[in-house]
């Protein structure tokens, strides 16, 4: 029975873990250098260069993943002193570092509950069993995965919408074109990050599919 539950829970883990990995790699600087160094971003016609941009676009991810209050961002200002953020957009990234702090939790909460369980698993002698729920959970997120591209593909806005609904309250996340948080992340942006996180997930998802499916070495 227990192990049965165990093989569940391991189950629904998997793309858990594949999807906030993606994420969290995402967060890394590397995205970002390369986003914005594609052809086909779109300039900020208010004036930001490409360096502003890497500038700040470093500082507003390392807020998400430090331990700094909001006024990190809040005192950071453009030549002329005037801040660079309003306060709706900083109310809006002190909750995006809200939801970026508990998925990381839920990220490596997960981690460590699959890696404990193959830990027991060798040691239980239900090896076979484990393998078969990561590969179940690879398939699951493959699956999954797809039908999240797809539905990007139709229409990008009502899963970006959808997906503001879910995790954040009001309208606190709409801003100007004007906005400092739309220049430097606008919609292209998004667009891809969410493609990016798709795709990661997916070749993390059949390459457990397609690896734990196989019949285990004695």
């Amino acid at each position: 029975m227990l192990k049965n539950i165990i093989y569940w829970l391991i189950v629904v883990l998997v793309p858990v873990v594949l999807v906030l990995g993606a994420v969290r790699l995402l967060l890394t600087p590397v995205f970002i250098q390369i986003e914005y160094r594609m052809p086909y971003f779109p300039e900020d016609s208010y004036g930001f260069s490409q360096e502003e941009r890497l500038h700040w676009a470093k500082l507003a991810r390392q807020y998400l993943l430090n331990r700094a209050g909001i006024e990190f961002l809040g005192d950071l200002t453009f030549e002329d002193g005037s801040p660079l953020y309003n306060q709706r957009e900083l109310r809006h990234m002190r909750d995006v570092k809200i939801v970026v702090k508990a998925a990381m939790g839920v990220l490596y909460t997960s981690l460590a509950l699959i890696v404990g369980a193959g830990v027991w698993a060798r040691r239980a002698d239900w090896w076979g069993q484990y393998r078969r729920a990561l590969s179940r959970g690879g398939w699951v997120t493959v699956g999954l995965l797809l039908f999240l591209i797809l539905a990007i593909a139709l229409s990008f806005n009502t899963v970006f919408v959808l997906f503001h609904q879910i995790f954040f309250e009001g309208d606190t996340w709409i801003f100007r074109y004007s906005d400092t948080l739309i220049r430097l992340f606008p919609v292209r942006f998004w667009q891809d990050a969410f493609v990016a996180v798709g795709v990661l997930a997916l070749i993390g998802g059949l390459a457990l599919g397609t690896f734990f499916g196989r019949p285990a070495k004695h």
